[in-house]
């Protein structure tokens, strides 16, 4: 069904008004819920939040001050980024830039259908504009109001249109749950399928295991070639010329990623900002990309404000190194579980990714009212 004809029937034949979304909404600024400490931890009940990508900062004991969503959600709007969250749970806010949106009248406006609509506006910052945008641009927004004269009428195809989308945010967030215990689920496998004793297994230097350790070379990519630069997370650019080739490692040399492990194969080229380490036969790749993932080698950095992983301090480093046979029980299994918690073609995040499409799609389709010429854009 297109979407026309998906909206008619919804509709209905009832007009469809617009008011401008300061008109039907009210705002808070979060003075009274602002946290005062920053002594965070999972131990703690009351989440303390920002409307950015992180979202939950951490958690808080502290009792009072405490906005309790849980029997009045809100919106939490950034001011300056127009990133937007939907708050159903009690929670401490941790900065002042953040308004509190809320219904003028639910009899005539559902809140929830406010958040669906404004999630479907285009991002319209510039850079470099640090000016406070719910008064000055998103309250003048003008939101479509089915059967406005009819409160009863409008509420029921609000509420059918919440419905419809909370239905794909709960499959969604039910992915996102799945997908956090495997990770923990994971986790600890790992942790004790990598974990040996002293005496269990035999210990070697990361030099006695790998043919070479040294930094990539590259200095000349480009946005077309035919083979891949591989930089500190990953690819970069292209090159004709390749530097290198068959299985190896990739630890990130320098920089906020100093540690990080990739592993590559192939023909491709690396750049200086990376170090090269090649197994020896004995030594299982995808083994070692899981045993030198899980020992953190961001640990190991030397330096301040620009942390250094050097191909020395590798060399020197001790690691278990059980029998070529245990290595690839160890890496199948560990393969595996990477698959279900990282691969974004296989497992829980192409199929959150597939549920984040579909319900971008509906909520679109659902909230595309007929805009009339009179309505600015």
């Amino acid at each position: 069904m297109s979407s026309g004809k998906f909206l008619e029937k919804l509709l209905d034949g009832v007009e469809v008004g617009w008011l401008p979304l300061g008109d039907v909404t009210q705002y808070e600024q979060p003075t009274k819920y602002l946290v005062t400490s920053t002594n965070y931890s999972d131990e703690f009940d009351t989440p303390v939040l920002t409307a950015g990508k992180t979202f939950i900062l951490g958690y808080t004991d502290e009792v009072s001050g405490i906005y309790k969503a849980s029997e009045k959600p809100v919106i939490i709007f950034d001011d300056f980024t127009t990133a937007n969250k939907w708050v159903d749970f009690d929670f401490k806010a941790k900065s002042s830039a953040m308004k509190m949106i809320s219904s003028d009248d639910e009899d005539r406006l559902l809140i929830k259908y406010i958040y669906y609509w404004l999630n479907t506006l285009p991002s319209e910052l510039v850079d470099g504009d640090h000016k406070r945008q719910w008064i000055g641009n998103f309250s003048n927004k003008k939101i479509p109001i089915p059967c406005p004269e009819n409160h009863k009428k409008s509420l029921e195809i609000q509420a059918e249109i919440v419905r419809i989308l909370d239905t794909f945010t709960e499959l969604t967030a039910e992915l996102t749950a799945e997908l956090t215990a495997r990770k923990k689920q994971y986790n600890y496998y790992r942790d004790q399928l990598l974990r040996f004793e002293d005496g269990d297994v035999e210990w070697k230097t990361l030099g006695e295991i790998t043919t070479s350790i040294a930094s990539g070379r590259n200095k000349a990519r480009s946005v077309e070639g035919a083979f891949p630069v591989y930089g500190s997370t990953g690819i970069i650019g292209f090159t004709n010329e390749a530097g290198y080739s068959g299985n190896v490692l990739l630890v990130a040399r320098v920089g906020a990623n100093a540690g990080l492990v990739n592993a590559v194969s192939g023909d491709f080229d690396v750049s200086d900002n990376t170090l090269v380490l090649r197994p020896i036969d004995a030594w299982n790749m995808r083994f070692a990309f899981h045993q030198l993932t899980h020992m953190n080698l961001n640990q190991y950095a030397v330096g301040g404000g620009q942390p250094l992983v050097t191909g020395g301090l590798l060399k020197a480093l001790k690691v278990p190194f059980p029998p070529l046979e245990e290595q690839v029980r160890i890496a199948a299994i560990l393969d595996k579980f990477d698959v279900l918690t990282n691969s974004i073609t296989e497992g829980l995040p192409r199929e959150i990714a597939l549920r984040q499409k579909q319900y971008e799609y509906y909520r679109d389709l659902l909230l595309s009212f007929p805009r009339p010429e009179e309505v600015a854009a």
